[in-house]
């Protein structure tokens, strides 16, 4: 019987131990798409406690509380941070199987040089040793990054953002981190959403000029982007419900935009069609300044109706989807390398069925503009598990360049996350070195130091051109 989570954790073979100790452990960070805080980088933040660094608006948390009923109170409610970290030890203990568990022991393990088991048993003890360790300079945000070994973040911005603390953590020498804005302009391409033409004012004040029309939209969003770019910023998001394909003439677009600026209601298909405008124009903008389009869709939100009164978006009621039509996909990808070639892209969808499907599409628009050019995304949310990674990993193996994928991202809004990348690692080097001990593979180190390498770090920095240097 293997120790619990010992220094070969999830390392089944010789080989596998071999290519993470020895390769991918090493290897810095690159975190392009995380959800954390610039505001508390610049300030460097310490927590007070476990329970504020580790609960706070840790939806994954949240969910598995709420699946052992505890009651709101004790996770998103009034009850004092000791409570809710009692309450989450509780639920850990039945975890079995789960991610948290793995996810929780590991950061357990890195920052608080912690080995014990959490459970409602030892959680005193636990609490007491994390929060002594917390008071220490040594556990302020900016000291928890350095520690991961992490060299560049990005994180997630809408395009009215000043960006101002990105700009103060760039000027600061003392941090030598790169953290990047990324471009998220959801709130532009929601038209159907109740507050769209409140954004659409507020997006009008920050790029000073009027938006009466949907050329006037392009305009301002271009002006952003620029602004973006000066900042540093060589990546976009999308949060899609779908990738939407619905063709209209730059008329019937200027009719939508109208109808919906004058306070109408307008038609899924009219929807569609706007989104699709919309998000054609901008792929073409970041196709001309080397940007990465990244697309997450597949995800079905909110679907809690009392609970996102209360609570609001991203707090755990968020699902599955099974409607992401192919046909679409392919139409919207098809049409923009028609028009003016494909950005770099990488497609991520929350539902593992989609992996094949994927790895076949992708294979339709790759080229020699990049190494790679057309990625499928890592193992996203409810998939970033040992047996969802794997899948990913085999599907693209399977049906592209496994040797050529770009690897791991936190997309977390948590400071202590960066184990996750080790745990990936993890996974990675069993998966490979298994191939390897079943003959699948030479166990030839020049062939697997490269794609171990590149997975765990290189294959990013190279595709996202990021002002690093591989390793």
């Amino acid at each position: 019987m293997k120790k619990f989570m010992d220094r070969d954790f999830l390392l089944k073979s010789d080989y596998a131990k071999h290519l993470f100790h020895d390769y991918a452990e090493k290897m810095p960070i690159v975190d392009y798409h995380c959800h954390i805080s610039p505001k508390e980088i610049y300030e460097d933040r310490k927590f007070d406690n476990i329970a504020q660094v580790w609960l706070g608006g840790d939806h994954y948390k949240w969910r598995q509380m709420r699946s052992n009923g505890i009651d709101e109170y004790y996770i998103t409610g009034d009850a004092s941070d000791y409570e809710k970290f009692i309450n989450y030890a509780k639920t850990l203990e039945k975890a079995i199987g789960n991610p948290l568990y793995h996810w929780s022991h590991l950061e357990l393990q890195r920052f608080f040089d912690c080995d014990k088991v959490l459970s409602e048993k030892t959680a005193k003890e636990i609490w007491d040793l994390c929060n002594e360790k917390l008071q220490s300079d040594d556990m302020s945000v900016r000291n928890l990054i350095r520690k991961s070994n992490v060299k560049l973040l990005c994180t997630t911005d809408d395009p009215i953002d000043d960006l101002k603390w990105h700009k103060l953590i760039r000027e600061d020498d003392s941090f030598d981190v790169q953290v990047l804005p990324a471009w998220r302009p959801d709130k532009a391409t929601n038209i159907g959403k109740e507050d769209f033409n409140e954004y659409i004012d507020e997006l009008s004040k920050v790029a000073e000029m009027p938006i009466e029309n949907f050329e006037d939209l392009k305009k301002a969003l271009n002006k952003r982007l620029d602004f973006f770019e000066e900042n540093g910023c060589s990546v976009s998001d999308h949060g899609l419900d779908y990738v939407v394909y619905a063709p209209a003439s730059n008329e019937e677009v200027e009719a939508i935009f109208a109808k919906r600026r004058n306070g109408e209601s307008i038609s899924a298909l009219e929807e569609d069609q706007y989104k699709t405008a919309l998000l054609t124009f901008l792929a073409e903008e970041y196709k001309k300044r080397n940007w990465v389009m990244q697309l997450h869709y597949g995800c079905l939100r909110n679907n809690n109706t009392p609970m996102f009164e209360k609570l609001g978006p991203d707090t755990g009621y968020d699902s599955i989807s099974n409607y992401a039509p192919a046909i679409q996909l392919v139409g919207f990808l098809d049409n923009i390398e028609t028009k003016s070639g494909l950005p770099k892209t990488i497609l991520y969808s929350l539902n593992p069925a989609d992996d094949e499907l994927i790895g076949t599409v992708i294979g339709c628009f790759q080229n020699s503009d990049a190494i790679g050019k057309i990625q499928h995304g890592s193992a996203w949310w409810f998939n970033d598990n040992k047996s969802g990674m794997e899948k990913q990993m085999t599907s693209l193996a399977n049906l592209g360049l496994l040797g050529n994928f770009v690897g791991m991202l936190t997309d977390s809004r948590s400071f202590l996350s960066y184990p996750r990348h080790e745990y990936f690692r993890r996974i990675m080097s069993n998966l490979i070195g298994q191939w390897v001990e079943d003959g699948e593979f030479p166990a030839d180190d020049e062939l697997l130091e490269p794609i171990v390498k590149g997975i765990s770090y290189n294959n990013a920095v190279r595709y996202f051109d990021f002002d690093l240097k591989e390793e």
